[in-house]
């Protein structure tokens, strides 16, 4: 392992997947085990921003949105209520989707009058941090579900970068981070190398080098993070494209 990439681990593929997050889920179905409901959990905490702001641009008030949103996830950790259907059991991010549309359809109303707390089980939530990131949402049509969909792309972008500032403050290379973060968003060019080694105190070919393995450590990660939503392994450079689709669009 270069001495330079911190906190390497092994990527997801055929032989891993039969342990990530989503495919736990997916193997266990309605008699969900506890290893499932735990990684279900796990993806919940990630990925419910897009959900609450696409219940938001359904034109649900922020107090209603955030019963709502909480009300789903506690509805949907209990232990009979996960259904997988089959249209979209390959995706996390369509069966999410999909469940809440049937619950707002459904419950909605039931969950209104119930007092958000109760006796249900609970995912943390910051609601109130995600109502400030809905306000500064741009004025602009994008329908709910095109919201939805891009703001997963950027949850899951902003999962991978947490990822890897984590790992490079770990490995004590918490200033190499902050040189470098720029090439995770294609910001290559403007990276100024000679800079670089001079405050690193290395060759402008070693700084250069740096760059490029944070830059391969950050698609590793990010194909891993996909991975963990998705069944098969095959569906991840489908999902990739679809997402990274939705940001330039």
């Amino acid at each position: 392992m270069p001495e330079d990439v911190p906190g390497r681990r092994p990527i997801a593929d055929q032989r891993h997947f039969a342990t990530t997050r989503w495919s736990i889920v997916v193997a266990a179905g309605d008699a969900i085990r506890e290893d499932a409901r735990d990684a279900l959990t796990q993806l919940c905490e990630v990925y419910w921003y897009p959900l609450y702001a696409y219940v938001r641009r359904r034109g649900y008030s922020a107090p209603d949105a955030q019963d709502l949103t909480q009300a789903f996830f506690a509805r949907l950790l209990e232990k009979q209520s996960l259904r997988v259907a089959d249209p979209v059991r390959g995706k996390f991010r369509s069966f999410l989707l999909a469940s809440l549309d049937h619950f707002l359809a459904n419950e909605h109303d039931r969950a209104r009058t119930q007092k958000r707390g109760g006796d249900r089980e609970h995912i943390s939530l910051d609601l109130a941090a995600g109502e400030s990131r809905v306000s500064l949402e741009p004025a602009h049509d994008l329908t709910p579900e095109r919201l939805y969909e891009r703001q997963w792309a950027l949850t899951l972008l902003e999962l991978v970068v947490r990822r890897i500032e984590a790992e490079y403050r770990e490995a004590g290379k918490a200033r190499q981070f902050e040189l470098y973060k720029d090439v995770m968003g294609g910001g290559r060019e403007r990276l100024r190398y000679v800079e670089i080694a001079a405050e690193l105190d290395m060759s402008v070919e070693n700084a250069r080098q740096g760059a490029h393995r944070m830059r391969k450590r950050y698609r590793a990660l990010l194909r891993e993070e996909v991975a963990r939503t998705v069944v098969d392994p095959s569906d991840v450079d489908e999902e990739l494209a679809n997402l990274f689709g939705t940001l330039g669009s």
